[in-house]
């Protein structure tokens, strides 16, 4: 708790230093930024007894806001609307994920920074997001020592009691440097989905999840591959498959893939999701008729684009798996005072 309370201050000097606004994103919202529909419902109308309309669907104009809302997801779509007039703004703030995950890395509130950024493309945002890394975990290196070798020795205590096969090669503070020390690599989805698919583990079907074809979304074991064993530094995925990534990514002109970014980390596979936006009003549009996203729900997103535009870029990282990987606390459950998981809602 002393190290997740350091990095929150960390954090915000980050930001404060480089000229960033903070902005505090709605907690209850009208909309789906993740377009993925996991979203805990808010309403005051009595469960029990809810107003039906003339078709016998509940009647949400009798609802406390008129409409149907839930918590956030994200802050990013408000995000960019403040980006669009304050430059360089980032939120900081509870996420709420109505997602059955029973994992040691999910949760169903959580907390994420999201820095949103006018005029930047997707180069610079991984610029952007490799030196704010860089810096965050620099920061608690030089301030929280103690806690730090406290936390590798629980960690190499641990470590004794696996399987050799299972033992990480690093110490915690190892794993540190290894973010601070070295360049993030920078690769494409497809040249690491030709790794992948050719690499030893792969052949010999000792991967969970086998890599056969372009387009598979990757599990840790891929991430952690690329990281640990293939390149051995921090890695930038981009130029993801536009299927598996969010309507709002800015398709390239190759018409299948999107710019997106996510970086990877040894230990836990991905730890950072970004994107270059999609600025344009017409390709916007489409991908929103695709998934089935209607235009009045995002009228005010999609005026962003109609009124004059720019090209801007943005990311996400969930505060608690980024306090996991530097406390490394093997359970997110460890890293978050009260956690709120599946059938789980004490104190």
């Amino acid at each position: 708790m002393r190290l997740r309370s350091a990095l929150s201050f960390a954090i915000h000097k980050y930001f404060n230093d480089n000229g960033f606004y903070y902005m505090h994103a709605p907690i209850i919202t009208g909309s789906d930024a993740e377009g993925a529909g996991e979203m805990f419902q808010v309403t005051s109308m009595d469960v029990k007894n809810l107003p039906k309309d003339d078709t016998g669907n509940i009647d949400y104009s009798k609802d406390f806001f008129g409409k149907e809302t839930n918590l956030t997801v994200s802050g990013q779509l408000e995000a960019e609307t403040y980006a669009m007039s304050l430059g360089k703004v980032y939120t900081f703030g509870p996420t709420f994920r109505a997602e059955n995950s029973n994992t040691s890395r999910h949760l169903a509130e959580f907390w994420m920074i999201e820095p949103e950024v006018a005029f930047l493309d997707l180069a610079g945002n991984m610029d952007l997001a490799e030196d704010f890394m860089k810096s965050v975990i620099s920061y608690i290196l030089k301030n929280n020592e103690e806690d730090l070798h406290f936390l590798d020795k629980r960690l190499q205590d641990e470590e004794k009691t696996k399987p050799q096969a299972e033992r990480s090669d690093m110490t915690l503070i190892e794993k540190l440097k290894f973010v601070t020390d070295n360049h993030f690599k920078r690769v494409s989805y497809t040249e690491a989905i030709d790794i992948l698919r050719n690499s030893k583990p792969n052949k010999k079907k000792k991967f969970k999840y086998l890599i056969t074809q372009w387009g598979t979304d990757l599990q840790s074991e891929h991430e952690r591959f690329l990281v640990e064993k293939h390149f051995k530094c921090p890695v930038i995925l981009f130029d993801y498959p536009a299927n598996i990534k969010a309507f709002y990514m800015r398709l390239n002109d190759d018409g299948k893939t999107v710019r997106a970014m996510d970086i990877l980390f040894p230990g836990i596979g991905e730890i950072v999701g970004g994107a270059q936006r999609e600025e344009r009003l017409d390709v916007l549009k489409k991908k929103m008729a695709a998934i089935n996203i209607p235009e009045e729900d995002l009228w005010w997103y999609l005026d962003l684009r109609k009124y004059g535009t720019a090209v801007h870029s943005g990311f996400g990282l969930g505060f608690e798996r980024l306090v996991m990987f530097v406390t490394g606390m093997s359970n997110i459950r460890d890293v978050i005072p009260y956690p709120r998981t599946p059938q789980n809602a004490e104190f």
